[in-house]
């Protein structure tokens, strides 16, 4: 490790965040269940195919347009059930509380917790409460772990993308982090970006019922499309070719990343998956995509070439403009305490 103290750049989702999990925590949590480093882990239990996964939040601002902390607590573990391939059965929810956090405001994000959670078809059945000194926390943070049911036959991985499969995205990417940007620096009206922070476990559903092919499925919260995409190009011998032509931002968002210097493609999403599977089996599967509220905007922007030689694999983006550039992982931190 190149560092002695721990940056805000380890926890956002780029380069430095993988260098400190294959460097720290895989080198003394390593097994079998936390070596294929995807959203969930995979169990069975007794026979029963189990995905378990666990993810905290300390977002700032905690209400921010079209979403707050607990909502987003809620939609993001769902998420990480749902892409690989799990039916979310039961959520989990720590607080971590500072001393003299407005009651009301705790009352509002339970109440929100508890919507998405019914709107997501989940319970919250466990929990735990810390408080924290006044001045030592940010107000509030909130842990949430989730299980779920895993019932498709073919595994869900990274490992499972090959030659061929096209790259689909269910809509615009960006919304997420430029709202949570315009929240803290009002760059244009409030009323115009909102988080695109949703339960996804429905959209997952369609997606498996429409295909037995699906090959692999991420959510792009923390570094956006681009850094994960590049996180999992990286796991394999492949190129993944993007069109930035077919990546849908929305013009605001365009907007607030022009103003500020950012690449809407390194943004967080918290309702936006990657979903990779077979060209034969595009069209059923945007079909049914399209279906959803959540992915009626769904759009294949690339495609996995075959690159002989190669160990491990790249993100080239075939810009408007007609020229190629890489999409490695992020090293600065971009937009802290983004989820």
């Amino acid at each position: 490790m190149k560092y002695e103290r721990i940056l805000l750049e380890h926890g956002n989702g780029g380069l430095l965040t993988a260098e400190l999990i294959q460097g720290l925590f895989v080198k003394y949590f390593s097994n079998t269940f936390l070596n294929r480093l995807e959203d969930s882990a995979l169990l069975d239990v007794k026979g029963t195919r189990l995905c378990f996964t666990t993810d905290s939040y300390v977002v700032s601002p905690i209400f921010f347009p079209g979403g707050d902390i607990g909502s987003l607590a809620v939609h993001g573990t769902v998420n990480d059930l749902s892409v690989c391939g799990g039916r979310p059965v039961a959520l989990s929810a720590g607080f971590i509380i500072e001393e003299g956090f407005s009651y009301a405001d705790l009352e509002r994000i339970t109440q929100s917790m508890a919507e998405a959670a019914r709107r997501a078809g989940v319970q919250i059945v466990t929990g735990d409460t810390k408080v924290v000194p006044r001045g030592s926390g940010g107000g509030i943070y909130i842990n949430t772990s989730g299980i779920g049911v895993v019932d498709y036959a073919a595994p869900l991985s990274v490992q499972s993308i090959r030659s061929g499969d096209v790259v689909i995205v269910n809509g615009a990417v960006g919304d997420h982090g430029a709202a949570i940007l315009n929240a803290r620096e009002s760059v244009v009206s409030v009323t115009e970006i909102l988080s695109d922070s949703a339960p996804l476990n429905g959209l997952v559903e369609r997606i498996l019922q429409a295909s037995p092919n699906i090959h692999c499925m991420r959510d792009a919260t923390r570094g956006g499309l681009g850094a994960i995409l590049a996180e999992m190009a990286k796991a394999t011998p492949y190129e993944v070719y993007l069109l930035e032509d077919n990546i849908p931002v929305c013009e605001s968002v365009r907007g607030v990343c022009e103003i500020l210097g950012f690449d809407p493609l390194f943004l967080a999403n918290e309702g936006k998956l990657v979903v990779f599977c077979p060209a034969a089996d595009a069209d059923a599967v945007l079909a049914s995509m399209r279906q959803d509220a959540f992915g009626c905007d769904s759009v294949i922007i690339g495609e996995v070439r075959e690159k002989p030689g190669m160990a491990s694999g790249r993100v080239v983006l075939r810009t408007a403009i007609g020229g190629e550039r890489m999409i490695d992982l992020p090293v600065g931190e971009l937009v802290p305490r983004i989820c």
